[in-house]
Parts: C-alpha cells; structure tokens; sequence
C-alpha cells in the first residue's frame, strides 16, 4: 500500500497551527493559574489589615492594598513633644518606600488635646514642617468607647496578644510584616531611627513577598495595562 505524500508546504503550515495551539493553551493556562493563586489571595486577607479607613483626603481604602509591605502603623499628633518624631518617620519613608516600606499615620487627639486640629490643618502642618510623603490618614480615636475597628485590635489581648495593651500616648507604633503579622511593638519614646526599629524593619524588608500576593498584583497590574 502506497504511503500519501504530504506537500512540505502543508507540512510547516500544520507544524505552525500546531505550535500556536500549543502556546495559546500554555498561556491560557499561566493566566488561569495566576487568576486563580490571585483569587486565593483575596480570600485570605491578613486581619490586621482587613479593615477599611478614610485617608486625610476623604477616601476610603482598604488597608488591605498594603498585603506584601512591611508595614508602621504609627498614631501621631500635632501638638506633643515627641512631633518631631514625623522628621524621622520621613526620612525612613524616603530610605525605604521603594524596598516595601509602608509607614501609616493616624493622627489621634486622645492624648493631652494634642491633636485639636482638622485633617486638612494636620495635613498642610505635616507637609509644611516636615515635609510628609507617607499616607497619612483621617483623624481618629485610639482608644475609650469610641476607639477605630485597627486600633480595638491592635490593643486586644484576644486578636493581638503578642503585642496587646493600650496606647500609651502618642507616637506609639506597631510593625507588620509581608506576611500581615504584628512582628513588633515600640513605645511613643522609642524614635524611628532607634536601632531596634531600624534592625526590625530592615529584617522584615529582607524578607520576599508572599507568592500568592505577589501573583495578585501581577494580574492586577496587567488588569490596569489593559485598561
């Protein structure tokens, strides 16, 4: 029996479809998995940071959008003798924003009246002064009957044991890490540029990205590019 010759021309043409196919499945296929490990992410919101606050400009965010940064949340005041603070927190911000470091400021009056002011007043004295590029965010209460949903869980013994107990004043500061745990504490005293600050947030920079946020925000950026 005669074998059909096949034309070499055909040959490559179905050698190509077949190549094609093959790369369409497999890109297919990385971008279902990627959608997938990003799905996973989203369900999985560390509690520290599933929470939603106003920024000092009127919008609501979810802390949640820090997930994979190294994270200082910081209750800060006008008005206190320890303000001075904000020029080091700035300059930690400047040094390591672009590694991961996210420094979150909650201005809070709870303290001596010390922060009397409006957001738009704390706003214009934080950049006046100090020159403030970290997100800063719209007052608060830090404690008493009508203290903000982060710091009732920042203070609890129940959701943060490690590092629970009340605010003692201003400038007091929590440090997360990547991976959304409270990895550390440090008193209002305790400067930003104090070597233990310093080694802890370096440690924690040091650290990768979880995958599955990493794989989040890689759909999420090419979400935006397609836009």
């Amino acid at each position: 029996m005669r074998c059909k010759r096949i034309c070499p021309g055909k040959l490559l043409l179905s050698i190509a479809a077949i190549g094609i196919l093959i790369g369409t499945a497999r890109s297919t296929a990385e971008k279902v998995f990627a959608e997938d490990a990003a799905d996973d992410a989203e369900t999985a919101i560390p509690a520290v940071l599933d929470f939603d606050v106003e920024t000092i400009d009127g919008e609501t965010i979810s802390l949640d959008q820090y997930h994979g940064d190294v994270v200082l949340i910081v209750n800060v005041a006008s008005k206190c003798g320890l303000t001075p603070q904000y020029k080091q927190l700035q300059q930690l911000h400047e040094k390591h924003a672009e590694a991961g470091l996210s420094i979150l400021g909650f201005p809070a009056n709870n303290f001596g009246q010390q922060e009397p002011g409006s957001n738009d007043e704390i706003a214009t004295f934080c950049e006046q002064n100090y020159g403030v590029e970290f997100d800063m965010f719209a007052k608060v209460s830090v404690e008493g009957d009508d203290q903000a949903p982060l710091y009732a869980f920042l203070t609890s013994e129940e959701t943060n044991p490690d590092y629970a107990g009340r605010i003692q004043w201003n400038f007091d500061k929590f440090l997360v890490s990547r991976e959304g745990e409270v990895i550390a504490r440090f008193s209002p005293r305790t400067k930003p540029s104090d070597k233990k600050v310093l080694k802890a947030i370096k440690d924690a920079l040091a650290k990768p990205v979880p995958e599955s946020v990493q794989a989040k925000r890689e759909v999420e950026s090419a979400e935006d590019a397609g836009e």
